[in-house]
């Protein structure tokens, strides 16, 4: 029998929620056949079976939450006995598999040959950097009985190496007794911040009827970029408008001259990518990451411009590689592509990796401005208003502009309010003259 793990699917990914089953329990599967999609944080993916025969079992029905290590397929190759395994598949065909806990559940010894113990406390989900992971894989070790002797319950490389060398004398586990629930362990963690707390909810359904739905994958990843952006950067918000009504003239009647071909759909994002870009060169600061531990910043030397994309499963960030390379039309062209992708779900994880700075542009759903959330580790992101006509004092005279709402959002301990200025005035310029921006491309 061979037993097919859930493999590594990328750096920092540690577990996916299955989209859909290729092939049902009992039936033959082809070596490199397309076995499972499997949904991690960052992009679906679809999992080939490493070995051809029959599966005799699948571990996780459509749903549920799969780690990286855990077994979700036995296979029975050629010749192999399937007595074990048939019987096991008897009792299990076509039943949904249990879902897989929010937590990453510490696995029980088996009774025969454990030693006696306590039970181990019940925890929450494991706080735990993915190198700290990785490094429990390496050694066997299952995070979810390490004890946690860092901030806020965190467990450190340094509780798993005392874990696998068999323990951590005088290290008290930051857990509640077995019998306390998950929220309880919440409340009990300590943050690390002063005065931070954080409290369980209370019970809703006393004052009426609620639903209740699992925080999973995409959702569930851009909670944690969410509160690690806001927590670790000091965000402040430059705000500006832009003229773009000669801009605004020229794309429209290049959308309709080039409509059909590629990068036809010119859009004012793609407009807004290139400015941005040429400010990028100008302004390296904001095309930089913080390193805290090193108390370093890191300039990086390509420009590559991620676009949030609304898809009906939460937000996702595809990167435009090489803006400062490409022409306003390969880029539009670009932005299309991955939109495209992102909304049917079948994003790449290198479309989600590398970039440096990220525009969100709400103005299409409406909204005269927003304060958009730093992508952590990036240090600045452009949000964008809907145009909307104004009247502006143009040369003594009143006139109606197409007018776009900008805000920059930057990391204070990186760039200054004088820095931010700059950079917006010159975006501004940019895109009230196309004939600059056609020098960029």
């Amino acid at each position: 029998m061979y037993e097919f793990k859930l493999p590594d699917l990328g750096e920092g990914i540690h577990e996916g929620e299955i989209l859909k089953w290729y092939v049902s329990q009992g039936e033959e599967v082809k070596e490199d056949e397309s076995l499972v999609d499997v949904e991690t944080d960052k992009a679906a993916v679809t999992i080939p079976s490493p070995k051809g025969g029959k599966v005799v079992v699948r571990n996780g029905a459509v749903g549920d939450t799969v780690y990286v290590g855990n077994v979700i397929a036995v296979i029975e190759t050629n010749g192999e006995s399937t007595a074990t395994a048939d019987a096991e598949a008897t009792a299990e065909a076509d039943a949904p598999a249990p879902a897989a806990p929010a937590a990453e559940a510490p696995v029980a010894p088996d009774a025969s040959t454990a030693p006696s113990a306590p039970a181990t406390p019940t925890r929450g989900p494991i706080p735990a950097a993915p190198a700290t992971r990785r490094l429990a894989r390496e050694l066997g070790v299952d995070i979810g009985l390490v004890p946690p002797t860092g901030p806020g319950g965190r467990v450190t490389p340094e509780d798993v190496k005392h874990f696998a060398e068999g323990g951590a004398p005088g290290a008290e586990p930051a857990v509640l007794p077995a019998a306390a629930p998950v929220t309880e362990y919440a409340a009990h963690a300590a943050s690390a911040i002063p005065f931070l707390d954080i409290e369980p909810l209370p019970d809703f359904a006393q004052w009426g009827p609620v639903d209740k739905e699992p925080l999973r994958s995409i959702r569930r990843k851009v909670a944690h970029k969410m509160v690690t952006s806001m927590t670790l950067v000091p965000h402040v918000a430059h705000m500006d408008e832009a003229d773009v009504t000669l801009l605004d003239d020229f794309r429209r009647r290049e959308k309709k001259r080039r409509a059909g071909q590629a990068g036809g759909s010119l859009t004012m994002l793609a407009f807004v990518v290139k400015a941005v870009t040429a400010g990028l060169r100008a302004a390296p600061s904001f095309n930089a990451s913080l390193d805290p531990f090193r108390e370093e910043i890191v300039y990086k030397k390509y420009y590559n411009c991620g676009i949030a994309v609304d898809t009906g499963k939460g937000l996702i960030v595809p990167v435009i590689k090489n803006t400062d390379r490409k022409s306003i039309i390969e880029i539009a062209a670009d932005i299309e592509a991955v939109a495209s992708r992102a909304r049917e779900g079948k994003l790449d994880v290198s479309d989600l990796r590398g970039g440096t700075f990220t525009i969100t542009n709400v103005g299409p759903l409406g909204g005269t401005a927003l304060i958009p959330t730093i992508n952590y580790p990036e240090v600045a992101i452009l949000g964008m208003g809907r145009i909307q006509q104004k009247p502006v004092v143009v040369d003594g005279e009143i006139k109606i502009r197409n007018i776009l709402p900008l805000t920059l959002a930057f990391d204070h301990r990186i760039a200054d309010g004088a820095d931010a200025a700059r950079f917006v005035s010159e975006l501004v310029r940019q895109l009230s003259d196309p004939n600059l921006l056609l020098l960029e491309s």
